[in-house]
């Protein structure tokens, strides 16, 4: 292949590996049923003006599998913390004793547990119309390329190997994700 082939096949496959990356970094944020510190991973707290990331402000622990603990850096961030939680919408009821949060997580439901696999299966789904995507840009740029019909024809069939590896990817670590939220 010449470089531009080789340049748009590595584009490519960085464009798809970065969508498993995202899709990896959304699951983590689906929780399964232990305490993880992941699962507050998206909570932003006000702090001196600013959002800010949880972590930034706290320490969070897990002293056992149904407890997390949120240790702020300040005291005065108590109450910021608990309301960040609250408003996270995370299914949680965070409360403080007056030097920590505390969150007891609450068992999942069935019906949680099905709607978290909902969640799981929506995000696989965007990762793939993300990979799909990227076959689809890969393509169009092969075909404005000065090369013969055979090297287009050679490059598509690598860049659609490429996507086939990548989606197959993709659905195992649904399908673990999956085993992992209805294991109970």
């Amino acid at each position: 292949m010449n470089e531009e082939l080789d340049f748009i096949f590595e584009s490519t496959q960085e464009n798809m590996l970065n969508a498993i990356k995202h899709l990896e970094k959304q699951l983590l944020n689906i929780r399964a049923g232990k305490a993880s510190p992941s699962m507050l991973g998206s909570v932003m707290v006000e702090y001196y003006g600013s959002m800010t990331p949880l972590q930034q402000v706290a320490n969070v622990n897990i002293p056992d599998a149904r407890t997390i603990t949120i240790q702020p850096f300040e005291r005065k961030a108590i109450q910021d913390i608990e309301k960040a939680i609250m408003v996270a919408n995370l299914g949680f009821n965070p409360m403080n004793n007056g030097e920590s949060v505390i969150i007891s997580v609450p068992p999942l439901t069935e019906e949680r547990r099905r709607d978290l696999v909902k969640q799981a299966k929506s995000e696989t789904e965007d990762a793939k119309i993300g990979i799909r995507n990227d076959r689809k840009v890969a393509n169009n740029d092969i075909k404005k390329l000065d090369v013969s019909d055979d090297e287009k024809k050679i490059a598509e069939d690598n860049i659609q190997e490429l996507t086939d590896k990548h989606i197959k990817k993709v659905e195992s670590i649904f399908e673990y994700k999956e085993k992992e939220i209805m294991t109970i």
